[in-house]
């Protein structure tokens, strides 16, 4: 299967955990949309998979060495894991972490994620799962937050963990536990030399789904940032009501945009201004004024009435 840039696609906003130790935003610097980089994986191989279920209320863990699966594609080393998440629930907040395991290694992981007709959507590579250190409830980890607007109309998103032979001649240098300890106590750090992990094929892979809607305020340029940001991928009109190309990246909403010729569909328009409605009675302008730039863009002639309104608390 070709990668490419779906029209069937996914807003995506990736991020790692800005406060948490260990992380180097200044070391992250990828376009999640840039599926050109990934391995090449056949729309027959993908379809053959197993791909567990996960919801919002647990953490799902695999065992790449029992209960991993294989795909016998150029590019891919070792077991994967596969996931399917429910994308009808609003934004969503994927927290992928893999387990150091100090005699053996750790499963350096990359993330494919496909939209519902198992095209390619985003791709994070290894790089984008840094070293967190271990805390009072956590253990050393390789860990990244991938921040996922389905585009309307989605139902389920897939997401692949897999590693590389690039990865495998690699390796992750880990804080001694007992510098760990000095940390925690606020003692003075000694001067020794920390463990390291050399990576491995079938380490232990866990994700983490929560439902994200509502909490996100975006900021800052669209590409080109040396840290996460916000990035649009595709079209985010719902597939069954539109089939024009995928519309530019808006960073920012602008006063009346100028609307596409043909009107928009009554259901679509019902969607947009509800979720506007929703929004701003949450006061959250910011989404209010995202959803009514995205409406507005897509033909709608009721959006703005319905922003004012409702900010106005008339809706």
């Amino acid at each position: 299967m070709k990668m490419k840039k779906n029209v069937i696609a996914l807003c995506l906003s990736a991020g790692l955990l800005a406060g948490a130790p260990g992380v180097s935003l200044a070391d992250v610097n990828i376009v999640p949309q840039n599926t050109a980089a990934a391995p090449s994986i056949p729309t027959s191989a993908l379809q053959q998979l197993t791909w567990t279920p996960v919801d919002t209320s647990k953490t799902q863990t695999v065992q790449l060495a029992t209960g991993g699966q294989h795909l016998n594609v150029a590019g891919i080393s070792g077991p994967v894991a596969a996931f399917s998440v429910p994308a009808n629930i609003g934004e969503l907040t994927l927290t992928l972490s893999s387990d150091v395991n100090k005699q053996t290694g750790v499963f350096a992981p990359n993330v494919l994620v496909f939209d519902q007709n198992m095209t390619p959507a985003a791709f994070f590579p290894s790089s984008y799962f840094t070293y967190q250190e271990p805390g009072v409830l956590s253990a050393d980890r390789l860990e990244g937050v991938m921040r996922l607007t389905p585009a309307l109309g989605q139902q389920k998103l897939y997401i692949l963990a897999f590693t590389t032979e690039s990865d495998l001649q690699k390796t992750t240098t880990l804080l001694d536990p007992a510098k760990a300890y000095a940390k925690g106590v606020g003692n003075a750090i000694p001067s020794i030399p920390d463990p390291v992990a050399r990576h491995i094929a079938d380490g232990v892979v866990n994700l983490k789904v929560k439902n994200s809607s509502g909490s996100s305020v975006l900021v800052g340029p669209l590409f080109g940032s040396s840290a996460p940001s916000a990035v649009t991928v595709g079209n985010t009109a719902a597939p069954a009501y539109s089939a024009q190309p995928a519309p530019a990246p808006v960073a920012a909403p602008a006063p009346a945009p100028a609307a596409k010729s043909e009107p928009m569909l009554n259901d679509t328009e019902s969607y947009f201004n509800r979720a506007i409605k929703e929004a701003a009675a949450k006061g959250d302008i910011d989404k209010a004024l995202k959803l009514l730039n995205e409406a507005e863009r897509l033909g709608s002639k009721t959006a703005r009435a319905t922003f004012i309104s409702s900010v106005k608390g008339k809706g």
